[in-house]
């Protein structure tokens, strides 16, 4: 049926392409969005586990021991320092990266003595 002699149907076609394209656009960012976090919190894992374990165990310089744990949890050491007691790791985990920081104190008393190494 027309109205007037006028065909209305092609004119709504480029803003339903347009719509289809936001909306493809839209799903992509979720996607690398999601993919994104993903990695950064295997990265915050793995960075946590290296620097922690590696300067409460390793007196050492512990690069070895907190590049061990980085790979065990799936991502890559980029940088590791040690000062003092204090250890800083940095890994990389796809796009992601993280920066964790521990510091070894030394425990003292009968309350940290399960935990104590001899």
């Amino acid at each position: 049926m027309e109205h007037g002699g006028h065909d209305n149907l092609g004119q709504i076609l480029p803003l339903v392409a347009l719509l289809v394209a936001m909306a493809l656009g839209l799903a992509v960012l979720t996607v690398e969005t999601a993919r994104l976090v993903g990695e950064r919190a295997v990265a915050q894992a793995a960075v946590v586990a290296a620097a922690a374990s590696t300067s409460a165990v390793d007196p050492d310089d512990g690069r070895s021991r907190a590049h061990e744990l980085a790979v065990a949890n799936g991502a890559v050491l980029e940088a590791f320092g040690r000062v003092g007691t204090s250890v800083e790791v940095t890994v990389r985990v796809g796009r992601a990266r993280a920066t964790a920081r521990a510091v070894a104190v030394p425990c003292r008393g009968d309350r940290c003595r399960p935990y104590a190494y001899p």
